[in-house]
């Protein structure tokens, strides 16, 4: 990776010059974070490390120059909704039960075929969460957010916006509306046309304009825009037909193909337009900062006063069910897997009293944004308030490539990072220490396909510069380096135990072999009494390890959301439950010594929620019961 020297600072100076030292600048900055959906590491042109990305971002490039950029940031989670709940909370997917999308219902098999259950998640982020909107509106800033949100089971579910914090919002699609027919439906430039294409050819994007009309409207005070892209996310399409035919010269593919799903590379011009028009849209953004005088610091522009966080809320997508988008080559795999290629990301900071044109391999993570962000307002942490991410700025400040200025509470400089995703054909958790990563593969009994332990040295750093090594995640070093890989894996599990983490559980009605799966315990019979269930069972070979509630507030409504009970008491074969107020619908979950879930009433993979068939229609219903 490329690193810049630094030259000498005088510590002292710049830890005690306030942000506001230049003569007149106010004191409280304006900060923009701007979220990419689904942007890979390799997406952005100024990322390039080994083949040449296909892709325009002259904005986002320029972008860089201006700030420090991170060769080793990452998100959060591999997916959208855990990422951005976890940016706005400043707590780890793993510790808010949020480490997926959608959520909010009882464990249940994607398929009858698979052999592991995902645990019950979140549908969303509380409603209480002092989130950094709170924060900063407690500061005295104007908070407005701008383009998709999904912190929650919808992306019109509640929680939204305005219940956590933020002044303005709008969730517009704007030129992402889905098109009827992605080889037809191309904007023009009738005045007619909602889409109407502007002189330089790009559609209107009402998403983008109400970001900067956030801007204009607030500038007179200090504000804080959270703005959320829908691009790069699908649908695989753009309005742009000289965009699309760009890509189609430039890639030499025939726009009327489809990339299959099993094809490499980024050839995917519908894809390469995306890219480029997410790179237009932002760009004018920093084109309003850069060229709108700052009306709290006459004479200077709002981009002198003004931190930019630029970056993605996971790796890119890879592809769909039938269809290529995009490479995350050398990184392996993407979106909806914690390796490499579904966690790092872009990541650009710029603002006041940041060097500009700096790169570093220092490690940075989405959860850091919401203690930096406070540190860069100057503004204290809540009290009482947890943050599992770390304060930024003083590396920003004085050395953007020194990893001990990064620091834990205990003053230690950090080299550790863990991801949670125990969900769909990914299954597993990873652990960062350090130049070296390891796997832990939670589907792995009787499965050939995976190793329960993979270890990989993605860098070499020996020397005191980041050199490359296994980036590719390919040379698994888990049986050459037996401690080492224990080591790690007992790291990670103190970590997952201290934020009191989930984990699949095995499916009892998978038609293979498992080991123990004859040993499930059964249910004998259920009864409700009031707000007390009481569910006795037949200990069939397993000692039962523990036990939880399943419940719904709101069964068969729309946005039906189930949350959990867990750890009920068991006494020798009765479970037994207190019903919370304004329960519905409930199921209750046992999981036995081997890690087998049995639900009652039963939950199948051929009874998965639908519209037409709520989980609702599965569970007890309390109101039956009184």
């Amino acid at each position: 990776m490329i690193k810049i020297k630094r030259f000498t600072v005088s510590v002292i100076s710049l830890l005690c010059a306030p942000l506001w030292a230049a003569e007149g600048r106010p004191e409280q900055p304006n900060v923009l974070l701007l979220l990419t959906d689904d942007l890979g590491w390799q997406d952005v042109k100024v990322y390039d490390i080994d083949e040449p990305s296909p892709y325009d971002t002259p904005n986002i490039d320029a972008l860089a120059k201006k700030g420090v950029m991170f060769w080793q940031g990452y998100s959060p989670a591999p997916t959208c909704a855990p990422s951005r709940c976890a940016i706005m909370s400043g707590n780890h997917p793993a510790r808010a039960q949020k480490t997926h999308v959608v959520g909010g219902h009882p464990p249940v098999p994607i398929n009858k075929h698979f052999r592991v259950m995902d645990p019950w998640y979140s549908g969303r982020m509380p409603e209480d969460t002092l989130t950094l909107a709170k924060a900063l509106k407690q500061n005295g800033y104007a908070t407005g957010h701008s383009g998709k949100w999904h912190i929650a089971i919808d992306h019109h579910a509640y929680p939204q916006p305005t219940d956590v914090g933020f002044d303005y919002s709008d969730a517009t699609r704007g030129a992402r509306n889905g098109m009827k027919d992605r080889l037809a439906d191309f904007a023009t430039e009738s005045e007619n046309d909602p889409f109407r294409l502007d002189e330089n050819g790009f559609p209107f994007h009402p998403t983008n304009e109400n970001a900067i009309n956030f801007i204009r409207e607030n500038k007179a005070k200090p504000f804080f825009l959270y703005y959320a892209t829908w691009l790069v996310h699908a649908p695989i399409q753009t309005r742009s037909k000289a965009l699309l035919d760009k890509y189609v010269e430039r890639m030499g593919v025939d726009r009327k193909d489809v990339l299959t799903r099993d094809e490499s590379g980024q050839l995917n011009p519908y894809y390469g337009a995306m890219v480029e028009e997410l790179d237009y849209y932002v760009g004018k953004v920093f084109n309003y900062l850069e060229t709108t005088e700052d009306p709290r610091w006459p004479g200077h522009m709002l981009s002198e006063n003004t931190y930019i966080l630029f970056t993605s809320d996971n790796g890119g997508m890879e592809g769909g069910p039938k269809e290529r988008y995009t490479d995350n080559n050398p990184l392996d795999r993407g979106k909806i897997s914690a390796r490499e290629g579904g966690t790092r990301v872009p990541l650009i900071i710029v603002g006041p009293e940041i060097e500009a044109g700096v790169q570093t391999d220092v490690l940075a993570n989405g959860l850091d944004f919401y203690p930096t962000i406070l540190s860069m307002v100057g503004a204290e942490n809540p009290k009482g308030k947890n943050l599992d991410g770390l304060d930024l700025l003083p590396l920003l400040r004085l050395d953007p490539t020194d990893p001990s200025l990064v620091k834990e509470a205990d003053g230690n400089p950090r080299n550790t990072m863990m991801w949670h995703f125990p969900h769909g054909h990914a299954m597993e958790s990873t652990i960062r220490i350090g130049d070296y990563k390891l796997i832990r593969k939670y589907d792995y009994v009787n499965n050939q396909a995976n190793e329960p332990l993979e270890l990989y040295r993605l860098y070499d750093s020996s020397t005191g510069t980041h050199v490359r090594g296994d980036i590719e995640e390919a040379r698994n070093l888990a049986k050459s380096m037996p401690e080492k890989a224990l080591q790690m894996n007992q790291e990670l599990t103190t970590m997952l135990e201290e934020m009191g983490a989930s984990y699949p559980s095995y499916n009892p009605n998978y038609p293979g072999e498992l080991p123990h799966k004859e040993s499930v315990s059964s249910v004998v019979s259920c009864e409700q009494k009031g707000e007390t269930v009481s569910l006795k069972f037949k200990n069939n070979g397993a000692v039962l390890s523990h036990a939880n509630l399943i419940y719904s507030l709101n069964g068969g409504e729309r946005y039906e959301e189930w949350f959990r009970l867990p750890n009920l008491a068991i006494s020798g074969d009765t479970v037994t439950a207190e019903l919370p107020a304004g329960t519905t619908h409930y199921f209750i979950n046992l999981v036995d010594e081997n890690n087998f879930l049995v639900s009652y009433p039963e939950l199948t993979a051929e009874m998965k929620h639908s519209k037409k068939n709520p989980f609702s229609k599965s569970a007890l219903n309390v109101k039956a019961k009184r």
